[in-house]
């Protein structure tokens, strides 16, 4: 397959891509689980459907859907646990501050495109020192839609005052890669994310799959090439 060209800005997912928030998740939702009288889950288990948001989580741990009576009120008493917990143990992925570093030595903007709500996403990115190490902060309530819609990506795109066309998206889920594709962005397919059994790699159709944060570097052409 042949090497992409050099891009123009690169977009990262937040959950399962730029940050290894799973276990500040599991804790919220196990929180919330003994709240209301209920056992704890192993982390093996939350940890597969942490990117798809609270709503996923709730689904796991009460077996209720939004509809259901109880739901909205297990799902704000996780929110609020999590709100409380936002950095507890969240770190960056292994080798993901190497990829940003070299992202902006050599000049490449970089942004995140998230369906987390910005009271969420802002005070995490401030929490991990990067709000503002970039101007492309786009959150699930920031456009009129959400991924997999790519008007959240558009934005981003031009928060960074490049085109589609020439900016990488790198996301752990299917409708990352979506979102990618429909915004005309190169869609590349982060597997040492949250991968869930339901959204299967096979059916992502990325255009590149990696399975460590350095492997992106090794997408970029040699500087000299540059």
């Amino acid at each position: 397959m042949q090497a992409p060209a050099a891009p123009a800005a690169v977009l990262f997912d937040l959950d399962g891509t730029l940050a290894d928030t799973a276990p500040d998740l599991a804790y919220a939702l196990n929180q919330t689980l003994r709240a209301h009288g209920r056992p704890p889950l192993p982390f093996e288990q939350i940890r597969p459907v942490v990117s798809h948001g609270g709503i996923a989580l709730i689904r796991l741990g009460f077996g209720l859907e939004p509809d259901d009576p109880g739901f909205e009120d297990y799902r704000q008493h996780l929110l609020r646990v999590y709100q409380d917990n936002l950095c507890r143990e969240t770190r960056l992925f292994d080798g993901m501050p190497e990829v940003l570093d070299t992202l902006e030595r050599r000049g490449i903007p970089w942004g995140v495109v998230t369906n987390k709500p910005a009271w969420l996403t802002d005070p995490l990115m401030q929490a991990l020192g990067l709000a503002a190490r970039t101007p492309a902060i786009v959150s699930g309530d920031t456009c009129a839609e959400r991924k997999p819609h790519p008007q959240p990506l558009r934005h981003a795109c031009r928060l960074l005052e490049v085109e589609p066309a020439g900016c990488w998206y790198v996301g752990d889920a299917g409708r990352d890669m979506q979102a990618a594709r429909a915004a005309g962005c190169l869609a590349i397919g982060a597997t040492f994310g949250y991968l869930c059994p339901e959204d299967p790699v096979g059916d992502w159709q990325a255009d590149r799959l990696i399975d460590h944060p350095r492997a992106l570097l090794q997408l970029l052409p040699r500087e000299a090439d540059a």
